[in-house]
C-alpha cells in the first residue's frame, strides 16, 4: 500500500538532527514517494541532493514568503536551473510557488510578479507547478489565466471555498489534502474533500509544518516543548484515514486512489524511480 506524500520539506532545519531516521519512518510507514519543494534560490541544491539521496522527488521555486528576500537573479538562477535539470525525471515540478495574503509585510505587487514569472518559466520548461494557496485562490486562479498555464499541478493546502475548487480542477489541478482535514472543526475542507471527484485529491504533509491534529500544540505548549509538534512524513497514512472516513473508502482504496492522482499531476512521478511510485 504505496503512499506518496506530495509536499514535505525534507530539507527543513528541523529535520537536521534526525533526517535519516525521518526517512525510514516515512519508508515503515509506506509512504514510497516525496516531493520537496524549494522555496528560494539558496535551496535548490539541497532539495535536488535530497532527492537523489534517499531516491525521491523534488520541485524548484521561489516561495511567496521568501519574495522579499529575493531578486531578479533569482529567477534567472530559476531558470537557469530548470534549463539544466530538464532531463532529470526526479524534477517533477515548479514550486513551492504562489501567493500568500496572510502573513503581513510581504508586498502584494513583488508576490505577484515573482508568481507569475515562475508560471512563465514552468510553461516554457513543460513542468506542473506547486501552488501556495492562502487567502489568494482567486488571484492564483487569475494568474493561470493570464499566461494560459497548461500544465496543471498541485493546489498544496488548499484551503479555499467549493466554487474555488472547482476553479482549479477544471484548470487540471488537483487539491492537495494533509492535516488540516484531521480537525473537526476544519468544515469546509472536510465537505470539499468528501464532495469533489475522486481524481482531484492528493495527499501530503507539508512536514515539518501542519501537524494532524494528535500533533498539535498550542503556542504555549510550543514555546514550553520547542520542536514537538513537528510533523513528519510517516504521519501520512493516519491523516489519510481521515479522507477515508469521509469517503467510504478503505485505506488501501485512499492510497491508490490518491497515488494515481499524484501520478498523473505529476507526470514525471511515475518514471522517478525504478518502483514507479
Amino acid at each position: 500500500m504505496p503512499w506518496i506524500d506530495t509536499h514535505c520539506h525534507l530539507d527543513a532545519a528541523e529535520f537536521d538532527g534526525d533526517r535519516d531516521a525521518v526517512v525510514a519512518r516515512a519508508r515503515a510507514a509506506g509512504v514510497a514517494q516525496i516531493v520537496i519543494p524549494a522555496v528560494a534560490a539558496g535551496n535548490f541544491d539541497a532539495v535536488r541532493l535530497l532527492a537523489i539521496q534517499h531516491d525521491f522527488t523534488y520541485a524548484l521555486g521561489i516561495h511567496p514568503l521568501c519574495v522579499m528576500r529575493a531578486s531578479t537573479g533569482d529567477l534567472d538562477q530559476l531558470a537557469q536551473a530548470l534549463e539544466m535539470h530538464r532531463a532529470d525525471p526526479r524534477l517533477v515540478a515548479v514550486g513551492e510557488i504562489g501567493l500568500d495574503y496572510f502573513v503581513a509585510g510581504i508586498d502584494p505587487d513583488t508576490q505577484q510578479h515573482f508568481y507569475v514569472e515562475q508560471l512563465k518559466l514552468a510553461k516554457r520548461a513543460g513542468l506542473p507547478v506547486l501552488l501556495h494557496v492562502r487567502r489568494s485562490a482567486d488571484k492564483l486562479l487569475a494568474g493561470l489565466r493570464r499566461v494560459g498555464f497548461p500544465h496543471g499541478g498541485i493546489a498544496h493546502a488548499f484551503n479555499g471555498s467549493e466554487q474555488q475548487a472547482q476553479a482549479f480542477i477544471d484548470l487540471g489541478f488537483k487539491l492537495g489534502l494533509g492535516g488540516t482535514l484531521t480537525f473537526e472543526r476544519s468544515l469546509q475542507i472536510r465537505r470539499i474533500a468528501a464532495s469533489v471527484p475522486e481524481t482531484a485529491l492528493v495527499m501530503e504533509t507539508d512536514a515539518p509544518d501542519i501537524p494532524p491534529h494528535w500533533l498539535y500544540k498550542t503556542a504555549a505548549e510550543r514555546e514550553a516543548a520547542p520542536g514537538q509538534a513537528r510533523n513528519e512524513p510517516a504521519e501520512l497514512p493516519r491523516i489519510a484515514k481521515s479522507l477515508a472516513v469521509l469517503r467510504g473508502w478503505t485505506l488501501e482504496e485512499a492510497a491508490a486512489v490518491t497515488s494515481a492522482n499524484a501520478r498523473a499531476a505529476l507526470p514525471r512521478l511515475a518514471r522517478s524511480s525504478p518502483s514507479g511510485c
